[in-house]
């Protein structure tokens, strides 16, 4: 019997050094449990639970093991309670090695706040996936999912840790695939520079399943932050976009100014004027008609997440674009116009040649005949050159050219109508 209350002591001892909790703790707990089984026990025997029982008090002791209950300075430890103390002992040893060693899970993940982890979906509960993070369990509730991904047994995915709350189990690992910082943490993953602190995401605003805007800056010259998290020919987003089904990312360099911000924010939309009301925080934004339909986006989704980008409530106005808004730009003309023009300088040479031929035939005769002929001519052949319609133009401009060499007996010279 000794030698058993002596391994208890050893036991005892061993376990607290390994799972660092304090032996005094276990021993309060196992007295606090003999203090319920001696109730129970009472009860069993159908003897009274006495008045004072809360004056009753038990005593373990740390090298024997051996558990006794007092009421006051006498021992009322009933015969055979060694049997039924030792069972306790074990029990609570047990709970208490459990709650530790979930203590020190809890504290491990604690840190872990905000980082990611990969994990594995292990069984679903209604709407809620229970995750095997490897040492704990986490717990993917419907509000930390993303409606368009489809989870299923076995699937293994990278989560953020995003907090240990207190739940019907106990503490608990709530880990989220819609939080935005999931986003700014797989970038962490991917970004050197966002690990060295060269680079530093300002903002991030997040639509899960469907787009992100994410606003950077360099703590460094010459670091270029959108190029930092692009990577060379994009293979570091494409990483992060991979991990998220394909989601969309936008990403602007962040500003100080919120006028530059602002317009950056509506990107890809181009050419943007903002006026801002300070004292509201309202942006009223114009855009060139045929850049409103991206600055607004499908749903309204790039507007709305530009707001929530910067903070500020954005109002989108459309602007008509002049005329001639290429020329005062200063950008090169059309094609359609060049060709206008040069049709134009076309049709007066036309014209110049047509009213020479005419002239040199009224010249090289006396007829009246011939001279009402040749002026008639000329007149078809400049109405001809004067239609609208190009193909038809170019037909009546043949025809009168023909009718016109036939009246003037070949004296008028064949004008090009291609030119």
């Amino acid at each position: 019997m000794a030698q058993a209350r002596t391994e208890f002591a050893a036991a005892l001892n061993q376990i607290a050094s390994e799972k660092g909790i304090d032996a005094g703790v276990v021993l309060d707990a196992i007295r606090m449990a003999a203090l319920a089984a001696y109730k129970k026990d009472l009860l069993l025997r159908s003897e009274p639970i006495p008045e004072d029982f809360e004056e009753f008090t038990s005593a373990v002791d740390p090298v024997t093991g051996e558990i006794s209950i007092f009421h006051g300075s006498e021992n009322v430890t009933p015969p055979g309670f060694a049997r039924i103390a030792a069972s306790i002992a074990k029990q609570v040893i047990m709970q208490r090695l459990n709650e530790a060693e979930r203590g020190t899970i809890l504290a491990e993940y604690e840190s872990k706040v905000g980082a990611i982890i990969s994990g594995t979906i292990q069984r679903q509960e209604g709407n809620t996936f229970f995750v095997d993070l490897g040492r704990a369990e986490g717990i993917l509730p419907p509000s930390e999912q993303v409606r368009t991904e489809a989870y299923h047994q076995n699937q293994r995915l990278k989560f953020l840790v995003k907090e240990i709350r207190e739940g019907g189990r106990g503490s608990e690992v709530i880990v989220s695939r819609s939080d935005p910082d999931l986003v700014k943490a797989l970038f962490g993953l991917e970004v050197p520079e966002i690990q060295s602190g060269a680079v530093e995401i300002k903002v991030i605003a997040r639509e899960a399943g469907s787009r992100t805007k994410i606003a950077a800056s360099s703590k460094e010259e010459g670091i270029d932050p959108v190029g930092s998290l692009v990577g060379q020919k994009g293979v570091r987003v494409q990483a992060v976009i991979s991990e998220l089904g394909e989601e969309k990312i936008d990403i602007i360099s962040f500003s100080g100014d919120p006028a530059r911000f602002i317009a950056a924010a509506l990107s890809p939309a181009k050419e943007i004027q903002v006026k801002l009301n300070e004292t509201d925080k309202i942006a009223t934004v114009t855009v060139p008609t045929s850049q409103l339909s991206l600055a607004i986006g499908k749903g309204g989704q790039n507007v709305r997440l530009a707001a929530k980008l910067t903070g500020w409530k954005i109002d989108i106005v459309g602007a008509e674009e002049p005329a001639d808004a290429e020329a005062v730009a200063g950008k090169p003309e059309s094609a359609d116009q060049k060709d206008k023009e040069e049709t134009g300088e076309q049709k007066e040479q036309v014209k110049e040649v047509i009213e020479k031929e005419v002239a040199e035939a009224e010249k090289n005769t006396t007829d009246a005949k011939e001279k009402k002929t040749a002026v008639k001519a000329g007149e078809t052949l400049e109405k001809a050159v004067d239609e609208e319609n190009p193909e038809q133009e170019k037909q009546n401009l043949e025809e009168a050219i023909g009718e016109a060499e036939e009246e003037l007996g070949g004296s008028s010279k064949k004008v090009d109508s291609s030119k």
